[in-house]
């Protein structure tokens, strides 16, 4: 049977595609990318690693998109190398509030640490350490 090896990028549907941009960029590292897509429309996406997250404007994503595109709906884990106190002091100096931890939990591949927070849409973010 056919298998899939890893996850090339996801989608998050947002309703400030810049705020986003801001966000993602300055709290968590991450590169914006505008590309073209093979349809000829210009698209977002945030790089990190070989990994990125296109993001989609509420009300007019592109087609194919989930079923029901919901602002907020998302809850992501990031693994970092960076110890946890660093990324609290970077997220407090950036007056981004951290909603929970550093607390324990299961990773895909073992125990993190992590700490959790929120996006401009109300996606639940997660940044940990394995442990």
């Amino acid at each position: 049977m056919p298998s899939v090896v890893a996850l090339d990028h996801l989608v998050l549907t947002v309703a400030d595609i810049d705020a986003s941009i801001a966000f993602y960029e300055k709290g968590l590292g991450m590169s914006a990318e505008r590309f073209a897509a093979t349809d000829g429309t210009m698209r977002t996406a945030l790089k990190f690693g070989r990994q990125k997250i296109n993001l989609h404007q509420a009300g007019a994503e592109f087609a194919p998109h989930a079923d029901k595109p919901t602002r907020g709906s998302a809850d992501l884990c990031f693994l970092s190398a960076e110890p946890l106190a660093d990324w609290q002091t970077h997220l407090e100096n950036l007056g981004i509030a951290i909603e929970e931890g550093p607390v324990r939990r299961t990773g895909a591949t073992g125990p993190i640490l992590s700490l959790y927070l929120r996006d401009p849409d109300g996606n639940l973010i997660e940044i940990s350490n394995p442990l």
